[in-house]
C-alpha cells in the first residue's frame, strides 16, 4: 500500500474535471428521489396534518379523512409496530401527543393522489389543549428552559486577566439562523418486496442512520432495510438528520398498505417542518492590551435548539471549539448551553456551529478596533496563532504559519493598501455614499467532533472487460464528492477517468457509514476508495509482472497501460484484468479507512478532535447608501488552503458557493416568527422565497477572485488534499466587517459600530443612524466599554 498522501507520476486527481452528473443536471435528465415515484406503479402519497399551535396537547380525530375519495389510510401512533420515535436521542415522537411547535406533523394521510391526500389531511380534526410556549432564546433563558448537556472550555484564569486588562469590552451578541432552502425538498419513496425487505429511496446525507431509524420504527432488524441515496438537489446539513422520520413514514405506509409510498414535502411544508441553522445568544467580556493583543475572553453561548435535541450538542461543541477562529487567546472561559424552545428542531447546517463560534470573535474585533485605535486588518493579524501554540481545548495548531502567509498574500495580491487610500479619498468626497474594505481569516478544524464517525468504507469491483464500479459510503448532494471519488479510483488503479463508474450510495453495499458532513466526505471516503483500489491493483501486480517479464516492484499502472522500465512489452489494464481473472485473482475489494491521531474527551471538552485545520482569508469591498442602507459587494478576493486539490474545478465552485451562502446568512436571510400572544404565536412568517430573501445574481460580487494557497500538501489526507465544503462559508465575515467599517465612515472616527444580524439594508440603515449620533467612545483603562449588540 502506498502512503496516503503520495501521488503517482500521472494522477487523475488534480485535474480539472466536470461534475460527473453535469450533463444530466444541465439537460434535466438527472433523476432525484421523487422522480422515481413517477416511474413506480401504484404509489400512494403521504400528506402531513400540521399543528396550528406552538405548544398544546392534541387529540386527533381522523374519521373525516376516510370520507374523502382517494384516501387509503391515515397513519397514527397506534400503527407503529416498533418505537414511535424519529431521532437518535429518543426525544422526537414520530406521531406526537403533544404538539411542540407550529407546523409539527401530527398524523399522515395516504392518498391515491397528492390532491386526495391533501384534502384528506384538511378533513382531519384536531382539538388543542393550549400550553405555554417559548419562541425566542431570550424567553427560554428567562424561563430556564434548557436541554442536553452544558459544556465548558477553560484555559488560564479569564476572570483575573479581565480584572487587570487595560481595555475590557462587554456585550450581548445575538444572531439568527438560516434556512437550508435546498432546491430539492425532503423526499422519500419506500416499498416492500416479495421477501418482506424494505427498500427506501431517500434524499439523505446519512443513509445508515436513515436505515436504523426506519428499522426501529418498524420493529425489525437493519438487515431487512436497504436505503439508497441516488443524489440530492442540495442539502447543506438539512438532510443529515431530518430525513429519517420522513423515510420511516414512507416505510410504515408501505408496510400497512402493501403499496409504494412517497413523501415529498412542498416548499411550505419543508420550511415550516424542518430545522434551521442554530441561532445563538452570547453574553461576553473580552480584555485587550494597549497593543491590541487579546488577553482574555469570557462568554456564555446559548444555542436555540428548538423543540428537541437533534444535533444541537455536537453543533454547540464545534461552536465552542471555533470561538478562537485564527487567534491566540491566552485566558478563556466559554460556557455552552442549549435552549429548548417551541420551534422547529434546529440541526446541522454548513459549518455545523463553526460559523456561530467565529461570529463572536470577529464581532468583538470589529467592535474593539475603532476604540483601540488600531487598523482592523493589523489588529487581526497581530493576534494570529504562532507555530507551537495550542487551542483553548488543547490541540496543537498545525501549520499555524500558513495563516499569516495567506493573509499577507491576500493583502498584496488584492492591492489592499492602495485601494484603501482610494476609498478614503472617495469617502471624503461623498457625504451620502461610503465604501470600505475588510479582511477576515478562517481556521477550521476538519473531522467529526464525535470520534467514532471518522471512519468510512468502500466497495470496488473490476469487471473482466476492465471497467470499474465504485461504491462508497458518501452521498452526492451536488458538491462533487462522486466526481472526486472517480478521480481517486482512476488514479489508484491507473486507468482513464472514463473507465470508472460510480454507483448510488446504498446501505447493502457499504454498511455503517457516517454522514456526509463535517467537510470530511472526500477525506474519509477517498481514503477508503484508495484502499480498495490498491488492494486490487496489488493483487494484479504479480500477474502483470509475469506478462511483462519483470519484477513485481517494477510494474506501473497509468492511464490504462501497464508498463515497467526495461520490459519487453506493455499491456493494457484490460489485458492484465483478463489474465488476473484466469489466474483466479480476486478483482473486487472492500476498502476501509479510519482517521488516526484523534483523541477527544467530550465531557472535559479537551483533546485533539481534528485531523488538521483548513485556512483561508478574504478581502471584501462594499459600497453603502446612507439614505437607504442598501449596499453592494464591489469586489471579493479570496486565498484558500485546499491542500493539493483532488479536483480544482470542484473546489473552486465550493469556495465560491460557500462564500455566497455565508454572505446570505450574514446579510440577507432573516427568519421571523410570530412572537405575539395571539392564535398564530410561533408561526413562521418567512415561509417562501417571497418573504425569505436568498442570495441571487444581484447579490454576487461584481468581481470575485479565488486563488488556492500553493505548496500546501496535507500529509495526513488522501493524495495530499484538504477539505473544502464548510470552511469557505466563514470567509463571508469579511463582507459583514466591511459593512461595519462603511457604516463607521458615516460618523466620526473612534466609535464602535454595533451591527445587527443579519446585516440587512434595514439593519445597516439603523446602524448608520446610530453611528451619526452621540455615543461614548472610550473608557479609562480597566473600565468596561459597553460594546454589545
Amino acid at each position: 500500500m502506498s502512503e496516503l498522501a503520495a501521488r503517482p507520476a500521472d494522477p487523475v486527481v488534480g485535474l480539472a474535471a466536470a461534475h460527473e452528473s453535469a450533463a444530466l443536471h444541465a439537460t434535466g435528465f438527472a433523476m432525484y428521489t421523487d422522480d422515481l415515484a413517477g416511474r413506480t406503479a401504484g404509489v400512494l402519497t403521504a400528506w402531513p396534518v400540521q399543528s396550528t399551535s406552538a405548544h398544546a396537547k392534541v387529540t386527533v380525530d381522523v374519521s373525516g379523512a376516510y370520507r374523502v375519495p382517494g384516501v387509503v389510510r391515515v397513519l397514527t401512533a397506534d400503527d407503529v409496530p416498533g418505537e414511535n420515535d424519529a431521532g437518535v436521542k429518543h426525544d422526537e415522537p414520530l406521531f406526537p401527543g403533544e404538539a411542540m411547535y407550529h407546523g409539527h406533523a401530527l398524523v399522515w394521510v395516504l392518498g391515491e393522489t397528492p390532491e386526495a391526500a391533501r384534502r384528506g389531511a384538511a378533513a382531519v380534526t384536531v382539538r388543542y389543549e393550549q400550553m405555554s410556549s417559548l419562541i425566542t432564546v431570550t424567553e427560554a433563558i428567562a424561563a430556564g428552559s434548557y436541554q442536553g448537556a452544558t459544556r465548558t472550555v477553560v484555559r488560564g484564569d479569564a476572570a483575573e486577566a479581565l480584572g487587570t486588562a487595560p481595555f475590557v469590552f462587554e456585550g450581548v451578541t445575538e444572531f439568527g439562523g438560516q434556512e437550508h432552502f435546498y432546491l430539492e425538498t425532503q423526499a422519500s419513496l419506500a416499498h416492500v418486496d416479495s421477501e418482506g425487505q424494505y427498500f427506501v429511496e431517500s434524499s439523505t446525507q446519512h443513509p445508515s442512520e436513515t436505515q436504523e431509524i426506519v428499522a426501529h420504527v418498524l420493529g425489525i432488524p437493519s438487515h431487512r432495510v436497504t436505503v439508497q441515496a441516488l443524489r440530492m438537489g442540495g442539502a447543506f446539513g438539512g438532510k443529515e438528520m431530518q430525513p429519517h422520520g420522513l423515510a420511516a413514514i414512507a416505510a410504515l405506509g408501505a408496510r400497512l398498505t402493501g403499496r409504494p409510498v412517497r413523501v415529498r414535502l412542498n416548499r411550505t411544508q419543508d420550511i415550516t417542518m424542518t430545522g434551521k441553522r442554530h441561532p445563538f445568544h452570547i453574553a461576553w467580556r473580552a480584555g485587550f492590551g494597549a497593543d491590541g493583543a487579546v488577553l482574555a475572553l469570557e462568554a456564555t453561548l446559548t444555542a436555540d435548539g428548538g423543540w428537541c435535541l437533534d444535533l444541537s450538542e455536537p453543533v454547540l461543541s464545534r461552536a465552542l471549539c471555533h470561538v478562537d477562529n485564527a487567534y491566540w487567546i491566552p485566558h478563556v472561559k466559554l460556557v455552552g448551553r442549549i435552549a429548548k424552545t417551541n420551534k422547529t428542531s434546529n440541526t446541522a447546517f454548513r459549518g455545523f456551529g463553526g460559523p456561530q463560534g467565529v461570529f463572536l470573535i470577529e464581532d468583538i474585533f470589529g467592535q474593539a478596533a475603532p476604540i483601540l485605535g488600531i487598523d482592523p486588518i493589523d489588529l487581526r493579524r497581530r493576534n494570529f496563532y504562532s507555530p507551537g501554540q495550542i487551542t483553548p481545548y488543547g490541540q496543537l495548531v498545525k501549520d499555524a504559519e500558513r495563516m499569516r502567509a495567506i493573509w499577507d498574500r491576500v493583502r498584496s495580491e488584492a492591492d489592499i493598501d492602495a485601494r484603501r487610500a482610494e476609498i478614503a479619498t472617495f469617502n471624503a468626497q461623498h457625504e451620502h455614499v461610503k465604501r470600505a474594505i475588510a479582511m477576515t481569516p478562517v481556521k477550521f478544524g476538519i473531522s467529526f467532533n464525535f470520534t467514532a464517525f471518522n471512519q468510512a468504507g468502500a466497495l470496488v469491483h473490476v469487471y473482466k472487460d476492465g471497467s470499474v464500479l465504485v461504491n462508497h459510503g458518501g452521498t452526492e448532494m451536488g458538491q462533487g464528492l462522486h466526481t472526486k471519488m472517480l478521480q481517486v479510483a482512476a488514479t489508484a488503479l491507473g486507468v482513464p477517468l472514463a473507465q470508472v463508474r460510480l454507483a448510488p450510495t446504498r446501505t447493502d453495499k457499504v454498511p455503517n457509514t457516517s454522514a456526509t458532513a463535517a467537510s470530511s466526505g472526500a477525506d474519509l471516503n477517498g481514503a477508503a476508495v484508495k484502499n480498495a483500489c490498491e488492494q486490487i491493483r496489488d493483487r494484479m501486480t504479480p500477474v502483470a509482472a509475469r506478462l511483462l517479464g519483470v519484477d513485481d516492484d517494477a510494474v506501473r499502472f497509468s492511464d490504462g497501460i501497464v508498463t515497467a522500465p526495461g520490459a519487453r512489452r506493455s499491456a493494457t489494464f484490460t489485458e492484465v484484468v483478463a489474465a488476473s481473472y484466469l489466474a483466479r485473482v480476486q478483482l473486487f475489494a472492500a476498502g476501509y479507512y479510519r482517521t488516526e491521531g484523534l483523541q477527544w474527551d467530550a465531557e472535559r471538552m479537551h483533546g485533539s478532535p481534528f485531523k488538521y485545520f483548513s485556512y483561508g482569508a478574504a478581502a471584501t469591498e462594499v459600497e453603502v447608501d446612507g439614505f437607504t442602507g442598501e449596499y453592494r459587494l464591489r469586489r471579493v478576493d479570496i486565498v484558500h488552503d485546499v491542500g493539493d486539490s483532488l479536483s480544482p474545478q470542484i473546489d473552486l465552485g465550493q469556495i465560491e458557493g460557500g462564500f455566497v451562502q455565508g454572505v446570505g446568512w450574514l446579510t440577507l436571510e432573516e427568519l421571523r416568527w410570530e412572537t405575539g400572544h395571539g392564535p398564530d404565536r410561533g408561526r413562521l412568517l418567512t415561509q417562501s422565497a417571497s418573504t425569505y430573501k436568498l442570495p441571487s445574481f444581484s447579490e454576487m460580487p461584481e468581481k470575485l477572485t479565488v486563488r488556492f494557497f500553493a505548496e500546501a500538501r496535507e500529509d495526513g489526507a488522501v493524495y495530499g488534499s484538504k477539505a473544502v465544503g464548510e470552511p469557505p462559508l466563514m470567509l463571508a465575515f469579511s463582507a459583514r466587517e466591511a459593512l461595519r467599517e462603511a457604516v463607521g465612515a458615516f460618523g466620526p472616527p473612534g466609535r464602535t459600530v454595533v451591527l445587527g444580524s443579519p446585516a440587512t439594508p434595514e439593519a445597516v440603515f439603523w446602524a448608520i443612524r446610530s453611528a451619526q449620533g452621540e455615543r461614548p467612545s472610550v473608557a479609562p483603562a480597566g473600565e468596561p466599554v459597553a460594546a454589545g449588540g
